[in-house]
C-alpha cells in the first residue's frame, strides 16, 4: 500500500562483459537504465565518451524480419493458436533456444524476401500486361499491321477512339472532307475507328476529330497484326499467372512456419534493445557505465547479478539536485487489481501516497450499486473468471472485474434485482420467498427510490470526508502540522458541523444543540479564512483564505455527483424489467413465440450487461478521479520502466519444456 522505495545505482562494467551483463539485467527486468542524456554522470564528467554508432546491422535484421512477417501474414491460411485474449503464441524455452541457435528461421526469412520480390515483380508485370491487353482489345479485328498503315504516301491513316455521342456528327463531317471511316471494334463508351484521308485534308480531319473528343490509338512495339500481339499477350498472361499462383502457393506454405520468424524477430528485438543501451551509455576506453534506478528491495538481486562478473561492480549513488526518482506502486494481493485505476489516472509523485488502497473499496462498492443486479453479477463473474484463466500477461483487470462482479451480486441481492423482475414474473414460491427474506436487509429501489437517493449521498459524503482525512494524516506524517490543522482538519470540522446543523433534526438533535453546532462552525471557518493560505502579504493571505472558504460550497456539487450511483442503478433495473416485459409479449406470438422470447431475453440482457457495465465503470471511475482524488492526490509521477525483455509475437513459457 505504498510507493516503492527507489535507489539510484551506478554499474561499472568492463567492455568485454557489458553485453552479457546487460542480457542478465534484461532477463531480470528490475533496473531502469538511463541513457547519456538523462544520466547525471555525463553532466558531472562531460569528458566521458558515448558510442554514438548505431547497431545498423541489427536494425536491418529486425527490419527485414518485420517485412517478412508482414508479407507472410498476407498469405497465412491458419492464424495460429491466438485470440483476443491470447494474442501471442506460447513457446517453451527449449523450442525458443532451438530456433534462435538454428539456421532454419534465417532461411525462411531469406526465402520470404525472395518470394516477396518475385510476387511484386510478377504482379507488376501482370498488371501492366493486362492494361496493354485491355487497351488493344478493341483493335483485335484490325486486319492490317499498324506499322503498314503508316507507310501510305498520298494518304494519311488515323486510328483512335470516337465516343458514341459524337460518332454520327464526326462521321458526317469527315465524309464531307472526303475521308473514309471504318469501325473495327468498340469499348464500353467509344468506337475504335480507322480514318483514311488524303494528305492535303489531314489537317482539317484532325480538327474535326479533336472537336469530337478523339483519343488516338498507340501501337508501339507491335510488328504484326494486333490479333497476333493479343494472342501472344494471352499466352504471356497465362504464363505469368501460373508463376504468380505458384509463388503465392509457396508463400502460403512458407507462412505455416512463420512462428520461427516471430521467435527470431522478438529475439533480435531484445538484442537490439541491449545494443542500443550500450550505444547510449557513457563509457571510458575500457569501462562502460550504466546509471539507473532499482527498487530498494531488488538491489540485492542486482548486486548478485553484477557480482557474478569478475570485472564489474555496482554501487548506490545519490540522486542529482532536482532529480526525481521514477515511481512504482506496491500493494497487497487483494488491492493489487485496483492498480489499474491508479495507473489510468497517473502515478503518484515519489513522496506522495499511493491512492490504490483508499479507492479500492469505494470503486468496488460503487460499481456494484451502479449495476444492482445479482443475476448480472453471476454472469459477469463467470465471464471474468474465464477471462482470468485465458488472458495472457497482466491479469489485474480480470481480477478487478471479478471483485466488482462480487459486489454486483451483493448489491443486486440486497435490492432484489435478479435479471430485473424475473423472479416476480416467474412467481416460483421458493424464489419469491428467498428474495423477500434477503430484502429484509435491503430495499427495492423501484419501490423506495428515496432510500437509494439518501444512500448515494451518504456514501459520497463519506468518501469526500475520507479524502480530506487522508490529506490530513499525510501532512501529519510529513510533519506539516500547521497545514494539516488549518487546511484539512478545520475544513472537515466546519463541513461536519454544518451538516449536523442542517440535518441533525432528522436524527434527534435538539434545536439548541444545533444552534451551538452552527456557532461552533464559525471557529474553523475563521481559521480557514485567516490561516489556510500562509504565503505572501496579508492581503494575499486573506484573499486566498476567502477563496478557500468560498470553495467549500463546491462540496455540495461534489456530494450531489454521487446521485449518479442511484441513477445508473435504477436505469439498469428498469432496462432489465423492460426486457422481461418485451420477452413476455414476444412469447405470445403464435408458433415462434418461445424462440422470439429467448432471443429477446438473451440479446436484451447481454446488451444491458455490456452497456450498464460500461457506464458503471466509467462513472465510478469519474467519481474517483474528479471528486475523490483532488482532496488528497496530485499525481504526475514518472512511471518506473525497467529494462526488460519484451515480446510482440510470442509468450515464453518458462515452466514448460
Amino acid at each position: 500500500m505504498a510507493v516503492a522505495r527507489m535507489m539510484k545505482i551506478l554499474i561499472a562494467a568492463y567492455r568485454g562483459e557489458a553485453a552479457e551483463l546487460l542480457e542478465q539485467l534484461q532477463q531480470a527486468g528490475i533496473v531502469e537504465l538511463l541513457d547519456a542524456e538523462r544520466a547525471m554522470i555525463t553532466k558531472d564528467w562531460p569528458e566521458l565518451q558515448i558510442d554514438i554508432e548505431r547497431p545498423k546491422d541489427l536494425e536491418d535484421m529486425v527490419g527485414k524480419l518485420e517485412r517478412s512477417l508482414a508479407f507472410l501474414s498476407l498469405y497465412a491460411t491458419d492464424k495460429g493458436p491466438v485470440s483476443i485474449l491470447q494474442p501471442r503464441v506460447v513457446v517453451n524455452k527449449v523450442h525458443y533456444s532451438e530456433v534462435v541457435s538454428g539456421v532454419e528461421a534465417g532461411r525462411i526469412g531469406d526465402e520470404a524476401g525472395q518470394l516477396e520480390a518475385e510476387i511484386e515483380r510478377l504482379g507488376t508485370e501482370l498488371e501492366n500486361l493486362q492494361g496493354t491487353f485491355e487497351t488493344l482489345l478493341p483493335w483485335r479485328q484490325l486486319p492490317t499491321p499498324p506499322v503498314e498503315m503508316c507507310k501510305l504516301k498520298t494518304a494519311t491513316c488515323i486510328t483512335g477512339l470516337v465516343g458514341y455521342q459524337h460518332f454520327e456528327e464526326v462521321a458526317e463531317k469527315l465524309y464531307e472532307l472526303g475521308a473514309a471511316v471504318e469501325q473495327v471494334g468498340a469499348t464500353s463508351s467509344a468506337y475504335a475507328c480507322v480514318i483514311v484521308c488524303m494528305n492535303e485534308s489531314a489537317g482539317e480531319v484532325q480538327k474535326v476529330l479533336r472537336s469530337g473528343d478523339f483519343e488516338p490509338a498507340r501501337f508501339e512495339g507491335i510488328t504484326g497484326t494486333v490479333n497476333e500481339f493479343l494472342t501472344d499477350c494471352e499466352r504471356r498472361l497465362e504464363v505469368i499467372s501460373s508463376k504468380l499462383s505458384k509463388a503465392t502457393t509457396a508463400a502460403a506454405k512458407l507462412a505455416k512456419d512463420r512462428l520461427k520468424l516471430q521467435i527470431l524477430y522478438d529475439h533480435y528485438q531484445n538484442l537490439l534493445a541491449r545494443e542500443q543501451a550500450k550505444a547510449t551509455s557513457p563509457a571510458t576506453e575500457n569501462v562502460m557505465l550504466f546509471e539507473g534506478w532499482v527498487r530498494r528491495k531488488d538491489y540485492p538481486q542486482v548486486a548478485e547479478i553484477v557480482g557474478s562478473f569478475s570485472a564489474s561492480t555496482v554501487t548506490e549513488v545519490l540522486p542529482g539536485e532536482g532529480e526525481e526518482p521514477p515511481v512504482e506502486i506496491e500493494n497487497r494481493r487483494g488491492v493489487r487489481p485496483f492498480e489499474v485505476i491508479t495507473r489510468l489516472y497517473g502515478m503518484p509523485h515519489y513522496l506522495e501516497l499511493d491512492p490504490t488502497a483508499f479507492l479500492a473499496p469505494f470503486f468496488a462498492i460503487f460499481f456494484g450499486l451502479c449495476m444492482t443486479d445479482a443475476g448480472y453479477g453471476l454472469l459477469m463473474i463467470a465471464g471474468s473468471l474465464y477471462f482470468l484463466r485465458k488472458v495472457q500477461g497482466d491479469k489485474k483487470f480480470a481480477r478487478l472485474m471479478v471483485l466488482c462482479s462480487v459486489t454486483t451480486i451483493i448489491a443486486g441481492a440486497l435490492t432484489g434485482g435478479w435479471f430485473g423482475d424475473a423472479i416476480q414474473l416467474l412467481n416460483v414460491g421458493p424464489l419469491v420467498k428467498a428474495r423477500a427474506a434477503i430484502l429484509k436487509f435491503g430495499f427495492d429501489p423501484m419501490e423506495k427510490p428515496q432510500i437509494f437517493f439518501v444512500l448515494a449521498l451518504v456514501i459520497g459524503y463519506f468518501q469526500l470526508q475520507f479524502g480530506l482525512a487522508i490529506a490530513f494524516f499525510d501532512k501529519l506524517l510529513r510533519k506539516d502540522y500547521v497545514g494539516a490543522m488549518c487546511e484539512h482538519l478545520s475544513l472537515m470540522l466546519m463541513l461536519n458541523l454544518l451538516v449536523a446543523y442542517l440535518f441533525g433534526g432528522k436524527v434527534g438533535i435538539s434545536e439548541p444543540v444545533r444552534g451551538i453546532l452552527l456557532k461552533t462552525a464559525f471557529v474553523p471557518a475563521v481559521i480557514i479564512f485567516v490561516l489556510s493560505h500562509r504565503e505572501g502579504g496579508w492581503a494575499a493571505r486573506l484573499g486566498m483564505g476567502f477563496f478557500n472558504l468560498f470553495s467549500t460550497i463546491f462540496y455540495i456539487g461534489d456530494t450531489l455527483s454521487y446521485v449518479r450511483l442511484m441513477a445508473l442503478g435504477m436505469v439498469t433495473a428498469g432496462f432489465a424489467t423492460a426486457i422481461n416485459q418485451m420477452a413476455r409479449m414476444a412469447g405470445e406470438v403464435k408458433y415462434i413465440g418461445i424462440v422470439l422470447a429467448i432471443v429477446v431475453l438473451l440479446g436484451g440482457h447481454l446488451f444491458n450487461i455490456f452497456i450498464s457495465g460500461l457506464g458503471a465503470f466509467v462513472h465510478t471511475l469519474r467519481l474517483q478521479y474528479v471528486e475523490f482524488f483532488p482532496k488528497f492526490f496530485e499525481g504526475g509521477g514518472k512511471m518506473f520502466e525497467p529494462f526488460a525483455k519484451r515480446y510482440r509475437h510470442i509468450y515464453v513459457n518458462k515452466e514448460a519444456g
